[in-house]
């Protein structure tokens, strides 16, 4: 048996120990979204050794960068369309394509940020953002 998971995370999980955090949301219900994300961070590192013997890798990805689709559009406004700091969509699709393709073993319960998984396999040499850029803080990946 083998197969893969990839659950898909956001920035918008991290919490204490990790910061940094809101102390004012900006958007209503950011809350929940945020609470809902890490609790998905944690069922991913739960699943990932419950399936293990399986051969089944459980990962959890998130976007390096705002990706600038129709729904972050809609939720934050005019502010992210066309924005040139974004991540266009493919880079997502990329590292859930690497995630689904590299043996479990190497991969099973991370919590990965789409720049820094691509930048530590090879698939590209030039990540930014959490687990890259020292600058901008985040765990950039966990392993259990």
């Amino acid at each position: 048996k083998h197969g893969a998971i990839v659950n898909i995370s956001s920035s918008g999980a991290v919490g204490p120990g990790r910061g940094p955090y809101l102390t004012k949301p900006s958007t209503p219900g950011i809350s929940g979204y945020g609470a809902a994300k890490a609790a998905l961070e944690r069922f991913t590192q739960g699943l990932a050794q419950e399936v293990a013997h399986d051969g089944i890798a459980v990962t959890a990805l998130a976007p390096s960068l705002i990706v600038p689709t129709s729904g972050a559009v809609f939720h934050g406004g005019a502010r992210y369309l066309g924005d040139e700091n974004g991540e266009p969509p493919e880079v997502m699709a990329q590292a859930a394509l690497l995630l689904v393709t590299e043996p479990a073993e190497k991969i099973n319960g991370r919590v990965v940020y789409s720049q820094q998984i691509l930048q530590e396999f090879g698939w590209i040499t030039n990540g930014v953002g959490p687990g890259i850029d020292p600058n901008r803080p985040g765990s950039g990946f966990s392993i259990i």
